[in-house]
């Protein structure tokens, strides 16, 4: 258990040091959860529509503040030097 605790002081550290851009990411994304949920509560929205909005509003920033640092939405694989072509065995 001890090693957990460790590990996790370790990486809570490391994110507020130096964070990733996956770590900006997401903590922009959280950000604006916590934002939308508040003014969704401001205008009355019922509990389920207000929360499944505000997630809908972090995964939108997510992707916004993603392309933003990297330059595009998803991370390109480690497989593209390799491009060779798929053959499907059961449509040759």
């Amino acid at each position: 258990m001890s090693g957990l605790l460790e590990e996790l002081k370790t990486d809570l550290k490391q994110a507020a040091t130096n964070p990733t851009d996956e770590q900006k990411a997401i903590l922009a994304a959280i950000v604006a959860i916590v934002i939308a949920d508040r003014y969704f509560l401001w205008i009355e929205w019922p509990f389920v529509v207000r929360t499944t909005a505000a997630v809908g509003v972090g995964f939108i920033v997510l992707f916004v503040v993603s392309y933003l640092l990297t330059g595009h939405f998803v991370p390109p694989d480690e497989d593209d030097e390799n491009d060779e072509e798929y053959e499907d065995e059961f449509h040759p």
